[in-house]
């Protein structure tokens, strides 16, 4: 298996460089497998399609403004995105992906909040050392860093307040993301409210997504079955609504890819505290942990496709995710972080 295998055409204008006007707004594709049916729909409509009485697990991360631009001495940018999501308690230097070549010991500035030391570096992935406490690094960033939508998002026409407040879920919590949960974007607290009142209930855990998830997946990691690292955790009262779900016989819906990653990472390494995870699904994976996925379009080559053709050949469906794509954009459903949603039963 390769990821050409997962390559595919989007025709332009189809990638959305702003979301729905209203969260819910978004356009919505729902397909059951067990019947080999598809619905189009809107979100906030997604109550229809929900199993009852099924338990929603929904990640808590936040997105935080870690695109920031440096100086060298001489006065060139260097611009960087920061990989809080790989920061770990104690650390005194964060890694961040800087767009041209720093040597080792240079000094860079971010105006007169502080600098950056270089002490090293992988490939495009610096060591930074703030020559500043590294907990005062979030009110850096919330002064004068920026959202870090992705790269096919650079010509959106949102302001940076809309690209912070519409580039996060509205119960996004934990801030050390450095990607959305994308699938996340499209709830209100009135849908939410609704699905709550019709039996639905709801749990969350925390994946802090970093940038590896717009990475195409190599031959390595297909061979290794292994892809990049990220963090999450799961409570325990949401360890305990997944047994009590899973007893009672009730549908689990994972929202999101990072989610499924999560939920199927948990299931391998159960317990307490917070945990690393490098789980690469693709087919054939057995899923153990949910039994629902909502989702948005993805991009091609990614190895969010790959999950999602997992997913579907768990289910034994008759359309694949190319079929699915096909229809989407038959529809002109719209695409990528933005984009509408997908619900596979």
């Amino acid at each position: 298996m390769r990821a050409r295998e997962y390559d595919y055409y989007l025709p332009p204008g189809r990638v959305a460089l702003t979301p729905a006007a209203r969260r819910d707004d978004a356009r919505l594709l729902v397909y059951d497998p067990s019947r080999d049916e598809v619905f189009f729909d809107v979100f906030r409509n997604l109550g229809k399609y929900v199993p009852p009485r099924a338990l929603l697990v929904l990640n808590d991360t936040k997105v935080v403004p870690a695109r920031l631009t440096l100086h060298k001495p001489t006065g060139g940018r260097v611009h960087a995105l920061l990989l809080l999501n790989e920061l770990q308690p104690g650390s005194t230097a964060l890694k961040a992906l800087l767009d041209r070549h720093v040597p080792k010991g240079a000094l860079l500035r971010a105006g007169k909040s502080g600098g950056f030391r270089v002490v090293g570096n992988k490939g495009s992935v610096f060591d930074l050392r703030p020559d500043f406490p590294i907990a005062r690094l979030r009110q850096l960033l919330e002064i004068a860093g920026a959202a870090p939508l992705p790269p096919y998002l650079r010509h959106s026409p949102l302001t940076e307040r809309e690209r912070r407040q519409r580039y996060q879920s509205i119960f996004a919590k934990k801030a050390a993301s450095v990607a959305a949960p994308t699938a996340s974007l499209h709830f209100t607290n009135r849908l939410l409210s609704r699905l709550g009142a019709s039996g639905v209930r709801k749990a969350y855990l925390t994946l802090h997504v970093g940038q590896g998830t717009f990475a195409p997946p190599t031959a390595d990691n297909f061979q290794k079955k292994k892809l990049h690292t990220e963090y999450y955790f799961v409570p325990s009262r949401t360890r305990t609504l997944l047994r009590h779900a899973k007893r009672d016989r009730r549908a689990v819906v994972a929202v999101g890819t990072t989610v499924a990653r999560a939920l199927e990472s948990s299931a391998r390494n159960r317990g307490p505290g917070l945990k690393k995870t490098s789980l690469f699904i693709f087919p054939p994976h057995k899923f153990s942990s949910f039994d629902a996925l909502l989702t948005n379009f993805h991009l091609p080559r990614s190895s969010l496709l790959c999950l999602l053709d997992a997913f579907l050949r768990s289910k034994k469906s008759r359309k694949s995710w190319r079929d699915l794509y096909r229809l989407a954009i038959r529809e002109k459903f719209r695409f990528y972080s933005f984009g509408d949603a997908m619900l596979i039963l």
